[in-house]
């Protein structure tokens, strides 16, 4: 596979790992919290994370019933500084990091770590795993303004000839799938709210995914690393040789 330059001030706002299991119905959602006893110096916060459902009933001759509940479906773990959260669910697992991010090496081995802990309380049957990147870059406008978006991005929305080529806003989405991983990805690209008149800030959003009825663990792991290239791979491929100088 090829390997990509590191880039020393990487755009990355965020970055996860989720993993989705068979939900475990009849499963003690109260274990999870014994995961405090073990992680609670690193991640000392902890949340319920609550989940909604709603039922509406109709009778022959009688107005509608409306009937909701409030169910706890995991617990979300937060480090000391909020840059490290961890989710413990009936339906899965998630690990975010949030900036600065350090490496891949460094953020699979503790996404790993908890998610051994993790396991061994509900016995996983996992259906789905996911890399997620979302990415920011500030576009410097000064000492000169952006003259097109095609300065910075690859595949940057073009405007038909003829009409006004200012762009207040974009947002573009696409899936692609890669055969190779048999993975799919969602490559979203959007112009923000400027906020500083300096900068005009672009965000690059890579979710790439796969999704089958039983993937083993030791196939789950090997699955994200090979969609960690595959993430790579478009985000090199969707910015310009300007934009990696930003980063270096």
């Amino acid at each position: 596979m090829v390997e990509y330059t590191h880039l020393k001030n990487a755009p990355i706002t965020e970055a996860l790992i989720d993993i989705r299991i068979k939900i475990k119905e009849n499963f003690d959602i109260e274990r999870f919290q014994t995961l405090s006893n073990t992680i609670s110096d690193q991640y000392p916060d902890k949340k319920a994370r609550h989940r909604w459902e709603g039922r509406l009933e109709f009778k022959k001759g009688e107005g509608p019933i409306s009937t909701s509940a409030e169910t706890v479906d995991g617990y979300i773990f937060t480090s000391a500084d909020q840059k490290q959260v961890f989710q413990a669910r009936i339906d899965g697992f998630t690990y975010n990091r949030l900036q600065p991010y350090d490496n891949w090496e460094a953020f699979r081995n503790e996404a790993m770590k908890l998610w051994q802990l993790y396991s061994s309380l509900i016995a996983p049957d996992i259906v789905r795993v996911a890399v997620r990147y979302i990415n920011r870059f500030n576009i410097p406008l000064f000492p000169q303004p952006l003259g097109d978006f095609n300065e910075y991005l690859t595949a940057a929305p073009i405007v038909p000839e003829g009409l006004p080529q200012g762009v207040s806003s974009f947002l573009s989405r696409i899936v692609i799938h890669d055969h190779e991983t048999d993975a799919d990805a969602i490559i979203t690209q959007a112009f923000e709210q400027i906020v500083d008149p300096k900068y005009l800030p672009i965000i690059l959003d890579i979710d790439v995914f796969k999704q089958k009825e039983l993937i083993s663990e030791k196939d789950a792991w090997q699955t994200l690393e090979k969609m960690r290239h595959l993430k790579n791979s478009i985000f090199f491929k969707s910015i310009t040789e300007k934009t990696k100088e930003l980063f270096k």
